[in-house]
């Protein structure tokens, strides 16, 4: 008997296919990072330019005495003198510094409360509020330089809207003394700046969950507990923005006091004192940029205290 044995077919193993090397897949395009590095390097380099270089020239030129004439080698690097003049020899300068303080904690106290105030109404869902909210806010639309003029016309001694309204015997000039004028000046920056608080509180109401004040009236708590208690701590951000965008509208005053009498006789601010010395008829650039360095620690002090507090404490919490 024969047997026929065929032979098996033999099966090649293939392994997996070679892998074709070519270019590593990106979650960009070339095109798209070109836009992307664009975006982020344009405001950057502007950033720099127009912020940052400006900023430490003015922080290198505060010790320093130079009038803007002839290139950098005529520039006289004289230490720490500049400052030392402002401090103890500089008339208009500590006088600047109480307007400002006086400047920031007004708009503290008044406008904030006021637009507080206004933005708690106009969250009730009155009747016109739009119209109420743009009425409000019209003022912040108009530049400093303007409302210093509109309030220029109330405020003129004979004829002024306000002496017409008192009917005072003797007129009483509101720009003119010294002693009364930044309070005059305050209102008007005031009316101005309650607008935008409103709006920015308004915001803040619209954010709060409403389950909140539900739960909060479910244990019996009045209107007012609900919002000291529950709504306005929860807006503690928007607080925070009120608060930075106070001091950076206190401190950066210059437009309403210069229209008004250019930062003089009772009106003097550290803004008005560093246009005065770089641009003015002295150039004493050293100087000016010496009270620029100051309003700018004055600044930042303000800002970066209350930022540490308020988000050293969310990281303790």
């Amino acid at each position: 008997m024969t047997a026929l044995q065929e032979k098996p077919k033999a099966v090649a193993l293939d392994g997996p296919p070679p892998r074709r090397r070519g270019k590593r897949a990106t979650a960009l395009a070339g095109t798209d990072r070109l836009v992307l590095g664009l975006m982020l390097g344009i405001p950057t380099v502007v950033h720099l330019l127009f912020v940052w270089i400006p900023t430490l020239g003015s922080v290198a030129l505060s010790f320093s005495r130079w009038n803007g004439i002839g290139g950098l080698e005529d520039i006289e690097w004289i230490g720490v003198g500049n400052y030392v003049e402002i401090f103890t020899e500089y008339p208009r300068f500590w006088p600047a510094v109480q307007h400002n303080l006086i400047w920031l904690l007004f708009l503290l106290i008044v406008p904030t409360s006021a637009g507080l105030l206004l933005a708690v109404l106009l969250d009730r869902e009155l009747k016109f509020s739009r119209i109420y909210q743009s009425v409000l806010y019209m003022p912040m639309v108009l530049s400093l330089a303007l409302v210093g003029f509109i309030w220029q016309l109330i405020y003129t001694p004979d004829g002024g809207l306000l002496n017409s309204v008192l009917g005072l015997d003797k007129p009483v000039d509101w720009i003119g003394d010294s002693d009364i004028n930044l309070y005059a000046v305050l209102v008007a920056a005031a009316w101005r700046h309650t607008g935008y608080i409103m709006l920015l509180y308004l915001a803040g109401l619209k954010s709060v969950d409403p389950a909140l004040k539900e739960a909060a009236a479910l244990d019996g708590a009045s209107s007012a507990q609900t919002f000291f208690r529950v709504t306005f701590p929860v807006m503690k951000p928007v607080n925070i923005v009120v608060l930075v965008v106070t001091v950076i509208e206190a401190l950066r005053a210059f437009d309403i006091v210069y229209v008004i009498n250019k930062g003089r006789n009772g009106l003097e601010l550290l803004s008005v004192l560093v246009t005065d010395n770089i641009i003015g008829e002295a150039s004493r650039i050293g100087r000016g940029s010496a009270v620029a360095v100051v309003l700018l620690t004055i600044s930042l002090g303000f800002i970066i205290t209350y930022l540490y507090q308020v988000f050293s404490k969310e990281n303790r919490t």
